[in-house]
């Protein structure tokens, strides 16, 4: 963000309209398009040419999360409504197709996804929105719930003071985002706690998202 007051209200007015105004289409025009169209094909599973294929399924996805009505039914319900729009059979509106193909999407096509538009981002910022002269790294940790199957109970167990059966999985993330523009360079996963889910190990995995001459900023643990 700009440093005036005035031109920070702006791109965040800005920002805001384009995420409300965000939906499946564009992002699928965005996967398919020149710059990202490599990547995706090279990181697609097998699949067949269901009603959601993974890149279809997600743009469907990626348009949920910025859409205030972050439900599923609601993704599907726009799927629909543009599949009809568009000249293109009707197609049931149950949820139970798309939940099943997100879950089948590769992890890894998503982080190559993630890693690729966020040096796109921060290499188009300009010179001048660096701190001092220095690009500067942000290093951050936090954890999120998942649902609570047995595999994700195994990959990602819940806290040992929890008792059995009355607790989520928890899985631990660190991200390191480019702090003139916001973008997110990487991100590492892991179990939230036993060896090798704790935030050193998952930092030293993102070396790559590093370059020489960067400034490094976080909290006092990653000293270590």
């Amino acid at each position: 963000m700009h440093r005036s007051g005035g031109i920070q209200s702006i791109q965040r007015s800005a920002v805001t309209r384009y995420a409300r105004e965000a939906d499946s289409y564009g992002f699928f025009n965005l996967l398919t398009g020149p710059q990202l169209l490599d990547t995706v094909e090279d990181l697609l599973p097998a699949h067949r040419e269901r009603l959601f294929p993974p890149t279809e399924t997600l743009s469907m996805f990626l348009a949920q999360v910025l859409n205030d009505d972050r439900s599923c039914q609601a993704a599907v319900n726009e799927s629909a409504v543009k599949r009809l729009t568009g000249g293109l059979p009707a197609c049931s509106t149950a949820t139970g197709a798309y939940c099943r193909a997100r879950q089948r999407l590769p992890l890894e096509m998503v982080r190559a996804l993630t890693r690729q538009t966020g040096r796109r981002i921060y290499e188009g910022v300009s010179g001048r929105w660096r701190w001092q002269g220095w690009p500067v790294r942000v290093v951050y940790s936090s954890t999120v719930t998942l649902p609570d199957t047995p595999e994700k109970q195994a990959a990602y167990p819940q806290p040992s003071g929890q008792a059995k059966g009355l607790g989520f999985p928890i899985c631990r993330f660190v991200g390191v985002t480019c702090l003139e523009s916001g973008a997110l360079l990487d991100a590492a996963l892991g179990r939230f706690q036993g060896k090798g889910g704790d935030e050193q190990t998952l930092l030293r995995s993102l070396v790559d998202a590093f370059n020489a001459g960067d400034a490094v900023l976080g909290d006092a643990l990653y000293a270590t």
